[in-house]
């Protein structure tokens, strides 16, 4: 039998790829073995290959959430593994139609799989260890949940004997029922986008017939959230749509013919409803000195939320009118205008400082802008707090950097308000007294999706059982998770002395302040906590794949003012051992802030409101 039959029909029986497969290509696997055919004068032939007795254990199978973890060793006998990088293992998921995922390995010394195998098994397999984990909620090339079928699960080994031979073999688990408490194991598997949403049950048993791992994914739900909007619904006659548009655009050029209101300001958001964030400070400051303008405010919860005829006719009426407008975040309908000659269109933008890419920093990437969009880029002027970051914010913005002033934020003014953090503190140890009793962290991390119609968070990143049983005597942990987050997230009953949930809790700042120890990734809550001193943990597991897609104005690893983390274990390293980088975060403020003497809101006021220039 010809070199090309024999590795063609070990590919098909142990490694093909069938039409309806949910793994990636198996190209390279082909590819190697078109390079062996051409170097390799020596394969073992069909019948070499089956009887080549296995040998493998399943050191540990552990499961958090629909995340399994499994550690092991797999060798096949008289067939050394001395090399590591000729030995290669999988695992491979396949259903009733034969469908097949494959979820790679790492190979690891077979010694620290089990350390009571004699030594001579140990260097003449020196590779055959395995460890591996899986997220079955994001399994798919597409991020998506494993497919609803039935799988059982199997090993493959792929082994080079000195570059001359190669031995390829497929085995079952064997007996893991002692791995799962009372015998299975079950977990739910979530997908958000704005198109999709999707939820599974996940459900591991031992299959007792072929002696291996069987995984069921059944799914519960599978709809389009844009259907079940019902103020979209609400939204959807042509009358409204019309209103929105056009119709708002021609009441805007009608009141244009109205005298431009010197003293007239007016606040407008579409994502927030109370005066709140930079709005109050900019506002209170206002007041404070008694300055007399006609204030406005124009609030909605968010981008979602229905406007009434009479809101849009108030917009378009104030936006035409006043002298000031105030933005703090992305407001669609006021980026189509032509703002009037003499009037400022101002952005004071919730974030503070410069980290993830946004705008037209993200032109010609995947959820980015098209370069004919209209947004931002009929500001006025727009804020930041240090001069190092005004090109990020021009460039994000698509205006020009003249344009951006660095006042500082003006919601950052508290961290250098001590009359008001002590009162922030005794109000919450009031109210919440377990806050004062331990060392406080807390988790705040920014979501995951292309907005907010797809924003959740994978919560089963976290082990909390580990969190707990760890840090439980010294800490308490608070969650504040992002407002767009969509995903349900309940603490266990069990953790409830350790656990809370202060995702509802309005100001995050002012939770900064009792906090002790910040876990973020990507949000911009670093830069206000780096202007307390306090160490910081960056827990950002994803962070190859948040490059791709969304990616940073800097290097992600020398940016970041703390230690870079990602997985539980070393989360509770970290903390145990207190390796939090604290030098990094003096540097790091002096960059992100020019000015660090909590007077921003009043930097605000003068050189924006009255145009005055700045003398402290």
């Amino acid at each position: 039998m010809g070199l090309r039959r024999i590795a063609g029909k070990i590919r098909n029986k142990l490694f093909s790829r069938q039409p309806d497969s949910n793994q990636a290509d198996m190209s390279q696997w082909e590819d190697e073995i078109e390079l062996l055919e051409n170097l390799s004068p020596v394969i073992p032939n069909i019948e070499e290959q089956r009887y080549l007795t296995a040998k493998r254990k399943v050191a540990g199978l552990y499961w958090n959430g629909p995340i399994m973890r499994i550690r092991g060793y797999f060798y096949l006998e008289n067939i050394p593994l001395h090399d590591e990088d000729l030995v290669r293992k999988r695992l491979v998921l396949i259903d009733g139609k034969n469908n097949k995922i494959y979820i790679p390995l790492s190979d690891v010394y077979i010694g620290e799989i089990d350390g009571s195998l004699p030594d001579d098994v140990k260097e003449q397999y020196y590779w055959a260890g395995f460890k591996g984990e899986v997220n079955f909620s994001t399994i798919t090339s597409k991020n998506m949940p494993l497919p609803e079928s039935v799988y059982k699960t199997y090993i493959d080994i792929d082994a080079h004997v000195s570059g001359v031979k190669r031995y390829v073999k497929r085995y079952p688990l064997g007996n893991i029922e002692h791995f799962l408490d009372q015998k299975f194991y079950t977990a739910k598997m979530e997908y958000f986008s704005a198109r999709k949403e999707l939820k599974y049950n996940l459900l591991a048993t031992y299959d007792k017939a072929e002696k291996t791992l069987k995984i069921e994914s059944t799914k519960l739900k599978d709809l389009d959230p844009s259907e079940y909007n019902l103020e979209k619904m609400k939204k959807g006659s042509i009358f409204y749509r019309f209103m929105r548009s056009v119709g708002f655009r021609t009441l805007y050029k009608i009141f244009k013919l109205l005298p431009l209101k010197e003293k007239k300001i007016l606040f407008a958001s579409d994502s927030r409803e109370d005066l709140s964030g930079n709005f109050k400070f900019v506002f209170d400051e206002m007041v404070r000195r008694g300055l007399e303008f006609d204030y406005h405010f124009m609030l909605k919860k968010g981008i979602a939320a229905e406007k009434s005829y009479k809101d849009i006719v108030k917009l378009a009426y104030h936006l035409a009118t006043s002298k000031f407008i105030l933005l703090d975040d992305f407001y669609p309908m006021v980026y189509p205008l032509k703002i009037r000659k003499n009037a400022e269109l101002v952005q004071l933008w919730h974030a503070v400082g410069a980290f993830k890419t946004f705008g037209f920093s993200r032109l010609g990437r995947p959820g980015g802008p098209s370069p004919k969009s209209k947004n931002h880029r009929n500001y006025t002027k727009a804020i930041v707090s240090s001069h190092n970051i005004a090109k990020h914010y021009a460039e994000g913005f698509g205006i020009d950097i003249e344009k951006v002033i660095p006042t500082g934020i003006p919601r950052t003014d508290v961290f250098f308000d001590k009359a008001y953090q002590e009162q922030v503190k005794t109000s919450l140890y009031e109210e919440y007294p377990f806050l004062k009793d331990k060392k406080v962290i807390m988790f705040a991390p920014t979501f995951r999706g292309n907005g907010q119609q797809s924003a959740h968070f994978p919560m089963e990143v976290l082990n909390l059982d580990k969190l707990y049983h760890e840090l439980k005597d010294e800490y308490v942990f608070l969650f504040k998770i992002h407002p767009f987050v969509k995903n349900d997230f309940s603490i266990p009953y069990q953790y409830s002395d350790f656990f809370y949930d202060f995702s509802s809790y309005r100001e995050i700042n002012d939770l900064l302040f009792v906090t002790d120890i910040l876990i973020t990734d990507y949000s911009s809550v670093c830069f206000e906590f780096a202007l307390l001193n306090k160490p910081m943990l960056f827990f950002a597991f994803d962070v190859e794949e948040y490059v791709r897609k969304r990616d940073f104005y800097y290097d992600y690893k020398s940016f970041i003012p703390g230690p870079l983390i990602r997985n539980t274990d070393e989360m509770i390293e970290t903390i145990k051992k207190e390796q939090f980088d604290i030098h990094k975060i003096k540097p790091f403020v002096q960059y992100f802030f020019d000015d660090t003497d909590g007077k921003s809101s009043a930097r605000v006021v003068d050189q924006i409101i009255l145009k005055e220039n700045w003398e402290e």
